[in-house]
């Protein structure tokens, strides 16, 4: 978690609204003219934000025990990161951003030079996958009902659905059909099907594969 993440690849696709890659809380905008030692405070603070949530789970950290274990007062916490979710959301931000450098500039399906039902595909399957391996991480840094559609990292998946189905079916509502798409890959759903109905990964896949079929159509994917 210390460690810098890889940078932003250019995206080989085109994005109609680029301030969509950004990520985050907003409050690590500024990340670049950080002073070394604000720089090596966030790092140590998500060090021990990665250890608590590997000790305790997610649902078990806090700003308090973050500071605690950081040896920084609980003011530092809420400077660096703004709130609980904020904090949550930062440590998940390295693998969302080589998500979505794999779906942005990574080889195909996944990536660019595949017809785009195809890359629809892909794209939902890597996406059920990582929120199975991240499950308690991502429900756990989910924002609330009033943010969650406006968290960048979320504007910046549905944007990419959209622009594939734009090309796969550009005489459909493609924005409103991008959020029906989004809502058959949301954490809280993969987390209810998966824990508490005991669903198979395997059917979720399939489901995928079958909505994807249905919207967009495989004859249709050039």
């Amino acid at each position: 978690m210390s460690t810098v993440p890889p940078p932003f690849p250019t995206p080989q696709e085109p994005v109609d609204h680029p301030e969509l890659l950004q990520l985050g809380t907003g409050l690590e905008a500024d990340e670049p003219c950080l002073r070394a030692d604000a720089a090596r405070n966030r790092a140590r603070l998500l060090e021990a934000a990665a250890r608590l949530v590997a000790e305790r789970g997610a649902e078990g950290v806090t700003m308090e025990a973050v500071a605690a274990a950081a040896c920084v007062g609980k003011g530092t916490v809420f400077r660096r990161f703004g709130d609980r979710t904020g904090l949550l959301t930062a440590l998940l931000d390295h693998s969302e951003k080589k998500f979505q450098a794999a779906f942005l500039g990574g080889p195909p399906p996944l990536g660019p030079g595949a017809p785009p039902v195809e890359r629809l595909r892909a794209f939902g399957l890597a996406m059920l996958r990582r929120s199975t391996d991240e499950l308690e991480l991502q429900l756990a840094a989910e924002p609330g009902a009033n943010r969650r559609y406006m968290s960048p990292a979320r504007r910046v998946l549905r944007h990419h659905i959209e622009v594939l189905l734009r090309q796969a079916v550009p005489e459909a509502d493609c924005e409103l059909l991008s959020h029906t798409l989004m809502g058959q890959l949301d954490p809280a759903l993969v987390h209810h099907l998966t824990k508490q109905c005991g669903l198979p990964l395997s059917r979720l896949e399939d489901a995928w594969i079958d909505l994807v079929e249905r919207v967009a159509g495989a004859g249709r994917s050039g």
